[in-house]
């Protein structure tokens, strides 16, 4: 499975990281499957953008941690983000 040209490049500007492209591409297919573990159904919303942004902050917040730079305040909020588009996606 290949990761679309068009969500690459916005999860790649999202996240503002632009080296560890494997670790990247890594967690960008950890996310899809995440999302799609979450009922959301990803052949529906791969053009959404609510979609993309819930893949650029599951990134963001997954190689943060990673890093051991966020704050646990700063994990919820990301967290709670996530959920609420998780819930309009379904």
């Amino acid at each position: 499975m290949d990761i679309p040209a068009d969500l690459k490049s916005f999860v790649n500007e999202y996240t503002r990281v632009d080296e560890d492209e494997s670790v990247i591409d890594t967690l960008i297919f950890s996310a899809i499957e995440y999302l799609k573990n979450a009922g959301v159904e990803i052949e529906a919303h791969q053009e959404s953008f609510l979609y993309k942004l819930a893949i650029g902050m599951l990134v963001t917040q997954w190689y943060e941690e990673r890093k051991q730079n966020i704050s646990t305040r700063d994990a919820a909020v990301m967290e709670n983000g996530v959920q609420t588009i998780i819930l309009q996606l379904k």
